[in-house]
């Protein structure tokens, strides 16, 4: 029992391994989504039409369907080792970004990039959850706000160092990784190999919960990715700059760490499905004032929308783990990288939509997903947080 207990629960002396991982977090998720903020310059500099901007952002994106396969394959050799090789991957591709001469070099960058990805996040997630002891919520929580924090000042960042020296200037932003690799392996939790004898994935009893949160996360997922592509191109066409229009990412996901760090909290106290049930209803209302506000009311808007959005993706990642509890790995790759390579083949579509009509137009049919989203929420299946020990 003791060594059970020991294998799950966080010493209290060792707060710095979290933190070091949500600083890792913040670095990889940073290097790899940035690039919304500096699209509309690569699409003047490469010649390309905004027809291409969900192509471009699929991309980027597409790798992480290999999540549930990486995180099989974790699961069986246990380990850390793959999280540092996704940070690194992350920050070379991000590095080669402003580097490329033309459209299929920079989708070759961008599927490494998305790659990378693939390999960072189903170990560093089930290793979070061991950290987390008898509050899972609160850890995840506070490893996905290192995420969230590099997805929303990467993009500033990312514009700010175009506007003032240009697209090839951005392998700056890979020297922070570059300096923290050598440190990683020591913070990331290593995982015991998946046993040979181990229970089976009861493939069966899982298809329909399954089903119904990678739909639910795919919707989400939707949401959050047609906001970070299209409002930056709706405002640069609207006469915008690109500061602006980047900026309003940020604003989106830097707030949204609110919700990342009370989404967990509150789990841990209350429950997930009626959170999320909550959070994607404020959502949907949330999108719908930023489409038909003006001034100040769309900073606003975007800043409730990026805390009800990401209070929900530490609840998906753990219904997930709790779900496929022989294989937490695979769990975290279906939760988070197969939905948002699903919804990455939504935003490729949306491409051809925004250019006939208008940028605006990708996110009206997004938030009419984040409505579908809301009964798929109700009918996840609640887990009752473990008893202390």
């Amino acid at each position: 029992m003791e060594a059970t207990t020991a294998a799950t629960a966080t010493p209290p002396s060792r707060p710095g391994r979290l933190t070091g991982m949500s600083w890792a977090h913040f670095l990889n998720d940073g290097a790899a989504n940035y690039l919304p903020g500096v699209l509309p310059a690569i699409l003047i500099s490469l010649n390309l039409s905004v027809a291409l901007a969900g192509t471009i952002m699929a991309a980027l994106l597409m790798g992480q369907a290999l999540q549930p396969l990486v995180g099989i394959f974790a699961d069986r050799v246990g380990g850390r080792i793959m999280i540092a090789l996704g940070l690194a991957g992350s920050s070379l591709g991000g590095a080669l970004v402003g580097l490329v001469s033309g459209f299929w070099s920079l989708l070759g960058v961008l599927v490494l990039i998305g790659v990378s990805n693939s390999f960072f996040h189903p170990q560093a997630l089930a290793g979070i959850r061991q950290l987390g002891g008898e509050r899972p919520g609160t850890a995840m929580s506070i490893f996905m706000v290192g995420g969230e924090v590099g997805r929303g000042v990467w993009p500033a960042l990312a514009s700010w160092v175009v506007v003032q020296w240009g697209l090839g200037y951005l392998w700056i932003l890979a020297l922070p990784a570059l300096c923290t690799l050598p440190f990683l392996l020591r913070w990331a939790p290593r995982l015991p190999p998946r046993a040979a004898g181990a229970t089976p994935i009861a493939w069966r009893r899982h298809a329909g919960p399954l089903t119904r949160l990678v739909a639910f996360s795919t919707l989400r997922s939707l949401m959050i990715l047609s906001v970070v592509t299209y409002v930056p191109l709706m405002w640069t066409q609207s006469g915008g700059s690109l500061t602006t229009g980047a900026s309003f990412i940020t604003i989106m996901l830097v707030i949204g760490v609110i919700g990342n760090l009370g989404g967990g909290r509150l789990s841990d106290r209350f429950g997930r499905r009626a959170l999320l049930v909550v959070a994607m209803s404020v959502a949907v209302i949330m999108l719908s004032a930023f489409l038909l506000a003006s001034g100040i009311w769309l900073w606003i808007a975007l800043g409730v929308l990026g805390i009800c959005l990401f209070a929900t993706l530490p609840l998906g990642i753990l219904i997930a783990q709790d779900i496929l509890p022989e294989n937490r790995s695979l769990g975290s790759g279906m939760a988070l990288g197969l939905s948002n390579a699903l919804a990455a083949l939504g935003v490729m579509g949306l491409g051809p939509v925004a250019a006939f009509w208008t940028p605006s137009t990708p996110l009206w049919i997004a938030l009419i997903g984040g409505i579908v989203s809301v009964p798929l929420a109700i009918g996840l299946p609640e887990h009752e947080a473990p008893p202390a020990q």
